[in-house]
């Protein structure tokens, strides 16, 4: 897939309301279901709270300024002026209405105003912070739930699913997520219930009145609806520009040492003036579209205020005007921004949907269930700790392309074993089975004398310990670094496995010793520190099994000579078995083994090998006529990664 098209299918847009989908979301919002019962609820008496000002104002109106009593409305045609009258109580309203003794109606008046729109704010504000709240802790729930998740996936999900993107799941796809509960779903299903609400109560009030008015919405909710299409498209094309910018600044940044090399610094401008161009003129239409919406909004009010003043007009009092202007322009309000809800409701949708997709996803390697691993196993291995079988062992990542083809050999507890071949031959997948991050195709591995599939997993990886030829440091102190966590393992066992290693005396001429932060990538270490640093790691926790994976093929002669000593340490009373890219540091092994396009050809001592004349003679001979040293302007030898 290329880049454009994942960001197109990161921002590709669906139903803005998915059954199905909001049943998963729901299991991440059930433990919080009080909040969202408070947020339904308390819609009524904001509902009330809006109706109540304008009703305030039309009883001021009705009272002072009209001075009108029953008599008087029923003569200018209005049977339903006091309606309000016959839902509630009269006495509360007079209670709460007419003015104490001795103070005047309109001073009244603006303190029950002043204090029913106070209330309204306080509940809006409550309201808003619970919906923002609960969509905060329901996605802190799901966005641990997904990062533990990934972490029990195994490797070959990472191998096919680009980094960027799964860093998108667990940051902007639950953000979008949480959006919906803040303004999305819930805020929707408000606005449609108020919408409704103030309908009812218009044509309680005046139904002739009402019906007269609403004659203007239906050709409003036309234009809405074709304006909030045109807005969802130029919404979606605005997430896509910003996509295609982050991609762009992406590159440069993560390349920037070949940018500057190469002075390539006019054509990455040029692109990102381009696809910052395309994003400007996004907006543009996004922008047009959205305010042609809200002066659609603005007209519509407009005609419905005319419609109502043309029709009540000698039918109706001022106050029942008054509430009718007012409730419609409460009516019209929601729609505004229906479009933007609407696109966050999809947005949303979309994000719910990769998620689930996600956390569906069924790790293809799983412990055992928990009664084949049993103590009985646990003793099985003290007594066979440290050895290494592979019987009958056939691998492919993909249907039958074998990597490996029936590798079968053994290695006893304390043994020393090492792999070479050309690249491609399958060494390092010998590895990654032997770790686990895969599972057999056929065949099986011994471990202690213990399938590795009937081991659990972190068993089995505190039993082998990998040194990577990619050094991975973390953010945190060097000891952090080195002990990674483990609360079994103290600063004295850091320290010491870092002196054994030959670590020591570097770390200890740092700022702050073994207490030093590591910068991104471990960036303040240089190639060989970051690999001795791996070794100090591999030894504090201190494995029965160790794996070297091409453990010095990144690092210099001067480096190499250094950290010799410190490989002999790590090898010591341990199992040992490494990958070779330099041939002569694997001499002192006990069993070479020599792999070609997947099938183990050779095996034996160095001298063995050499003597036999085969495949690893050949790749010894290439090595050293690569290590001679070429008249200055000559050509190198094609290298050979053994």
């Amino acid at each position: 897939m290329s880049g454009i098209e994942g960001i197109a299918e990161e921002e590709a847009l669906g139903k803005a309301y998915d059954t199905r989908l909001m049943t998963w979301l729901w299991q991440y919002v059930k433990p919080y279901w009080g909040m969202v019962a408070f947020s339904i609820l308390v819609v009524i008496p904001i509902f009330i709270l809006e109706l109540a000002p304008a009703w305030i104002v039309k009883h001021g109106l009705d009272a002072v300024v009209a001075k009108r009593d029953a008599a008087a409305a029923a003569e200018a045609g209005e049977p339903n002026a006091d309606v309000l009258d016959q839902i509630v109580d009269p006495g509360i309203i007079a209670a709460i209405l007419d003015a104490p003794e001795g103070m005047q109606t309109w001073v009244w008046l603006a303190l029950v105003y002043a204090a029913v729109s106070l209330a309204g704010a306080a509940l809006q504000f409550v309201n808003m912070v619970v919906m923002a709240m609960t969509g905060q802790y329901a996605m802190r729930d799901l966005r641990v739930k997904i990062f533990r998740h990934l972490e029990s996936l195994h490797l070959g999900y990472f191998d096919r699913i680009p980094v960027g993107r799964l860093v998108t799941r667990v940051t902007n796809d639950v953000e979008n997520v949480a959006e919906m509960f803040s303004a999305g779903i819930v805020a929707l299903v408000t606005d449609v219930a108020k919408m409704i609400g103030f309908g009812v109560m218009l044509f309680i009030v005046d139904a002739k009145l009402a019906l007269a008015a609403f004659t203007v919405v239906p050709l409003f909710m036309v234009a809405a609806w074709f304006f909030r299409l045109k807005i969802r498209e130029a919404f979606r094309e605005v997430r896509l520009k910003i996509a295609h910018i982050n991609a762009v600044i992406q590159e440069t940044i993560t390349g920037i040492k070949v940018v500057q090399l190469f002075t390539r610094e006019k054509r990455n401008y040029d692109d990102f003036d381009l696809v910052n161009g395309e994003h400007r003129d996004a907006w543009k239409r996004s922008i047009h579209y959205d305010s042609l919406l809200f002066a659609a909004v603005e007209a519509a009010e407009g005609l419905v205020v005319a419609v109502i003043i043309w029709q009540g007009t000698g039918l109706a009092a001022a106050g029942t005007l008054y509430v009718f202007v007012a409730w419609f322009r409460r009516f019209f309000l929601p729609l505004r921004d229906l479009s933007a809800k609407y696109s966050v409701m999809q947005s949303s949708m979309a994000s719910t949907e990769r998620l689930s997709e996600l956390m569906d996803t069924q790790p293809a390697v799983r412990d055992p269930a928990s009664d084949i691993w049993d103590a009985a196993k646990a003793r099985q291995i003290e007594s066979e700790r440290g050895s290494v079988v592979f019987e009958n062992v056939w691998f492919a990542y993909q249907g039958d392309d074998w990597i490996l083809k029936d590798v079968s050999f053994r290695v006893e507890p304390r043994g020393k074993v090492a792999f070479v071949g050309a690249t491609g031959a399958g060494k390092t997948t010998i590895i990654k089975l032997l770790t686990r991050l895969y599972d057999v195709t056929r065949g099986r591995i011994l471990v202690d004398g213990i399938d590795v599939r009937e081991m659990p997993q972190q068993v089995l990886r505190r039993r082998v310990a990998t040194v990577l030829q990619d050094v991975v440091l973390f953010s945190g102190s060097v000891a952090d670094n080195i002990d990674l966590g483990r609360a079994d393992v103290g600063l004295a066992d850091v320290q010491a496995a870092a002196e054994a290693v030959e670590a020591s005396g570097f770390i200890e001429r740092l700022p702050r010793g073994y207490q030093t932060e590591v910068r991104e990538r471990g960036s303040n270490f240089s190639t060989g520190e970051r690999q001795l640093l791996s070794f100090s790691r591999a030894l504090a926790h201190g494995s029965d099994i160790l794996i070297l994976d091409e453990a010095t093929s990144s690092v210099d002669s001067e480096t190499e000579r250094l950290i010799q000593s410190g490989i002999h340490t790590l090898m010591e009373n341990r199992t040992s078995i490494a990958i070779a890219h330099r041939l002569s540091t694997i001499r002192d092994v006990d069993t070479i083994h020599v792999l070609k396009t997947g099938e183990l050809v050779e095996s034996g001592t160095h001298e063995e090998l050499l003597a036999a004349g085969g495949t690893y003679s050949e790749l010894h001979r290439l090595q050293t006529e690569g290590q001679e040293a070429a008249p200055l302007g000559a050509p190198l030898p094609a290298p050979v990664n053994a």
